[in-house]
């Protein structure tokens, strides 16, 4: 006898598969499976489904294709990990297949039963540490932190200082857990890849290497498959990851920890756009596990769901041992010459940091040497030929590079345009920042008389592998006087010889027609004014310096207090008037296509054709628009902005509208996409 089951494979986005195929078994088999079946003339890895999510036709349908084998050894996935794929399909407007299938490993498709269990086998001369049993005391701060977390439920929010000792309230949280409960499972997420090693390094230390496995996409596909097992089966107890780990397989997660909560890296950019961050609070509800949210400069989401109650607020605001945070200094711009780049006031603050043997950084969040290469006799700039955006000048070797295609060319000898030789750079990035800042203290020498010694970190000198832990450990080890970075350099990392950071062009953001460009710009200088006075002996002399040319500007204001919650409420307010988020909801529909025209006339026939949908009375639809970069990679784009002061309205809407958006695409229309609750538009 057979066996009907439903199975969800991976299918693109919007495709005419929207839920479970229908296969046959000779087996009956639990939801949650893995099996490899048959689609069109592959074979692919698929995971058995409720069967009352097939369609009418898919349960009748005589030439159903059987299943080619269940993956035998691999423990079925739980029902708490299927509802959060299904909660995640059907929020974000994505298939079921693209979530479930995006969030498994791809070699467990070709796994044997006999590689499986090689796989399993732990060797008995294995990598694994002994646990250190040697944690730092609680401060009172952390232990009334901690208190309350053991004491209550949550979800919570651990509104902390930066070098207020989160990280030892997570440590400490997992450990307590752990004693607790000898099957319980801990996930700690954090926003970048970068965050990963050092978050790692800690908890193997107190936990050992066996305890403790990473998940992220910077790892090749037979270590995520590693790391997959091991949670899948509870050999690993805490997983740390990336926003993809959110979906990790873990039968008995106890415990969730979102670091650095606010950080829009935890909202995914393609595909199924989901916020890692809500759905380790709607896991936590699923599991019953416990989350904790940590940041410096929360959210306006977070910090407004703990004024209303929905989460618990723990304030850790004193920075653990006798540092303290930076005093906070403003240079107005309007008052130097022409040109200047560093102001003479924070050029002899950094002088004074290196005959002292101090650090200093100098943060800058735009990469390359300059953003614009320009031809002084006509009007040619390296505009990329695919996007409209242009190419950024990288001296280093010697190319115009496009940051959103990746189009590279060598810079051109003259003008391609006029022939004139004297084309030259516009604008500052951190590789010419670096030249320049090396310039202006050729002549200063350290201490014992060597020359200064300067370094850069982004995403360009940290390319090759192995490249961001050497500047990490020349910065630790105190080879480096004066580092100049872009946001990674700003985030979670503990420099203890830092006593002066410097925020350069920080203006832009000010000004903004995102309405979150000052969240994200206070939040940004907040993170990076955390880098300085962690170390107790120098934490009297810490200070940050920001040049701009809007020293009365109310968040600078805030900022000179570290005044998160001042900032904070007067957001909130500005939102709460305007009806924006987190006191109203959004949704954007972006279309790609070969023109412009097609884009937007795509946009505009499913608007027109949304007022006939149930629930279109609650939405409202802005008209479609070009996005900021209006091509890439030689494709426009466009996007149109739902707006609804009702999450369930704004959800009913969109549910009514897909099958409108897919019958309103046409032939020119590449593709198009929902992103529920946007962090850009």
């Amino acid at each position: 006898m057979s066996h009907r089951l439903a199975v969800v494979v991976p299918t693109p986005a919007h495709s005419s598969i929207s839920g479970p195929l229908s296969y046959l078994s000779e087996l009956p088999l639990a939801p949650g499976t893995l099996v490899r079946v048959p689609l069109g003339k592959r074979e692919v890895l698929g995971v058995v489904w409720d069967d009352g999510d097939l369609p009418e036709n898919e349960r009748t349908e005589a030439n159903t294709k059987s299943i080619a084998g269940a993956l035998q050894g691999v423990a079925p996935l739980d029902g708490a990990w299927i509802q959060l794929v299904a909660f995640s399909s059907l929020y974000y407007r994505r298939g079921l297949g693209e979530v479930a299938l995006a969030a498994l490993p791809p070699q467990l498709r070709d796994l044997t039963t006999v590689q499986l269990a090689r796989r399993l086998k732990r060797p008995p001369d294995a990598p694994a540490e002994e646990p250190s049993d040697r944690a730092p005391e609680l401060t009172p701060e952390q232990r009334t932190a901690l208190g309350a977390f053991e004491e209550s439920g949550g979800p919570f929010l651990l509104f902390g200082a930066t070098g207020s000792g989160k990280t030892e309230v997570y440590l400490h949280a997992v450990q307590s857990l752990l004693a607790r409960d000898p099957q319980a499972q801990a996930l700690v997420m954090v926003p970048e890849i970068n965050l990963t090693p050092q978050l790692q390094e800690r908890f193997v230390e107190r936990f050992g290497a066996g305890n403790v496995t990473a998940m992220n996409s910077g790892m090749t596909h037979p270590q995520r498959l590693k790391s997959w097992l091991a949670a899948h089966t509870g050999a690993a107890r805490i997983v740390l990851g990336t926003r993809m780990s959110v979906f990790a397989s873990m039968p008995h997660l106890k415990l969730i920890v979102v670091d650095e909560e606010h950080d829009p890296s935890y909202k995914q950019q393609e595909g199924a756009r989901y916020s890692a961050r809500d759905l380790a609070i709607y896991r936590g509800k699923l599991t019953g596990a416990k989350v904790l949210l940590g940041s410096a400069t929360p959210s306006l989401e977070s910090w407004q769901a703990t004024d209303k109650g929905r989460y618990q607020r723990l304030v850790m605001a004193s920075r653990v041992g006798q540092g303290r945070l930076p005093s906070v200094r403003l240079v107005d711009m309007n008052l130097q010459p022409k040109q200047t780049v560093f102001s003479v006031q924070l050029l002899e603050a950094i002088q004074q940091r290196i005959a002292r043997g101090e650090q200093s950084l100098i943060f800058l969040n735009r990469r390359g040497y300059a953003p614009v290469l320009a031809c002084t006799a006509c009007d040619w700039k390296s505009e990329c030929p695919n996007c409209s955006a242009f190419r950024v000048f990288h001296k280093i070797d010697r190319t115009l590079r496009c940051h959103h295609c990746g189009y590279t060319e060598r810079v051109p000898r003259a003008c391609p345009s006029c022939g004139n030789v004297d084309i030259a750079p516009v604008g500052r990035g951190t590789e010419r920042l670096e030249e320049h800042l090396g310039e202006l203290l050729a002549d200063v020498k350290q201490a014992n008389g060597e020359a200064v010694r300067i370094a850069r970190m982004d995403a360009d000198s940290t390319r090759i592998k192995g490249a961001l832990e050497q500047q990490l450990a020349r910065m630790h080890a105190g080879d480096v006087d004066v580092l100049v970075g872009t946001q990674m350099v700003t985030k979670g990392h503990d420099f203890r010889r830092i006593t002066l950071v410097a925020a350069l062009n920080a203006d832009s953001a000010l000004f903004s027609s995102d309405f979150r460009a000052p969240e994200r710009l206070f939040g940004l200088l907040m993170q990076a004014a955390g880098r300085a006075g962690r170390d107790a002996a120098q934490a009297e002399a810490s200070e940050m310096w920001v040049q701009t040319w809007h020293p009365q500007h109310p968040l600078f204001a805030a900022l000179r207090r570290h005044d998160y919650p001042a900032f904070a409420a007067q957001q909130l307010k500005e939102r709460e008037q305007a009806g924006m988020p987190p006191f109203g909801f959004q949704a954007l529909v972006r279309a790609e296509a070969r023109t412009q025209e097609a884009a937007q006339a795509f946009l505009n026939t499913a608007s027109s054709a949304a007022q006939s949908v149930e629930g279109a009375d609650r939405v409202t639809l802005y008209s479609a628009v070009p996005m900021s970069i209006q091509r890439v990679a030689n494709v426009e784009r466009a996007q149109m902005l739902v707006e609804s002061p009702s999450r369930a309205a704004l959800q009913r809407f969109l549910a009514g509208w897909q099958p409108v958006l897919q019958a309103a695409r046409e032939k020119g229309v590449i593709r198009w996409a929902v992103d529920v609750d946007p962090l850009a538009i």
